[in-house]
């Protein structure tokens, strides 16, 4: 691949440093990982953002999570048409090969792909509406949600709840999958919807009783 370059030197330096250290003190853990193959208890859906760190917000090692990341964890229909789709690709592995026991959903605030979708929606963003637009045909997803929060005036106010309802779209979404409905009515697997604040390091989860985010 003649357009494929050299990793950057800070990589570079960074992974010689993980070796000699984090992986060197723990190489025993690494290999029992290799030989024994993967065995996470839940899987996360969450955002591409830079600044969403699951791993680090649950404190979690390494194997204990299946985690996709794609823009504005968005989650679309079960859609059995033979084209390509890597988020439900990954849902079905998930669910019917490591039988994760849960799926987690987790939004955050400043979501770019959330106030795309706003903008978008709005006529704020007319390249968005492209039909060449990835990013616009991806957040086509979250309309429904668009049109529950349509109505708040406040622009803060609008984004903090179109940024829930991406949550809420997607576990919306994951019950048309066949295979996880049925892990769900069986009692195999539980979904769970989570925003997290970036700024404040807020968790809030979504509960069903109340229909709304709580604190964590």
């Amino acid at each position: 691949m003649e357009h494929a370059r050299p990793l950057p030197g800070y990589l570079v330096q960074r992974y010689h440093g993980w070796k000699a250290t984090v992986y060197a003190e723990n190489r025993a853990w690494y290999k029992r990982l290799a030989a024994g193959g993967q065995h996470p208890r839940a899987m996360v859906i969450s955002c591409c953002d830079s600044r969403v760190h699951v791993t680090s917000i649950f404190g979690a090692d390494q194997g204990e999570f299946f985690i996709h990341r794609n823009i504005a964890n968005l989650v679309p229909k079960h859609e059995p048409d033979g084209h390509l789709h890597g988020t439900s690709a990954a849902v079905e592995f998930g669910v019917t090969a490591l039988k994760v026991a849960h799926i987690i959903v987790l939004g955050h605030s400043g979501c770019g792909g959330v106030r795309g979708c706003r903008d978008m929606c709005c006529g704020k963003a007319p390249e968005l509406l492209e039909k060449s637009s990835y990013v616009g045909r991806w957040m086509d997803i979250l309309r429904p949600g668009y049109e529950r929060v349509k109505g708040i005036a406040d622009e803060v106010e609008q984004l903090h709840s179109l940024e829930q309802q991406a949550v809420l779209v997607s576990l919306e979404n994951l019950m048309t999958f066949p295979f996880v409905r049925d892990a769900v009515e069986a009692n195999d697997l539980t979904l769970h919807g989570l925003w997290t604040d970036i700024g404040e390091g807020g968790l809030m989860h979504y509960d069903p009783a109340a229909g709304t985010f709580l604190s964590v």
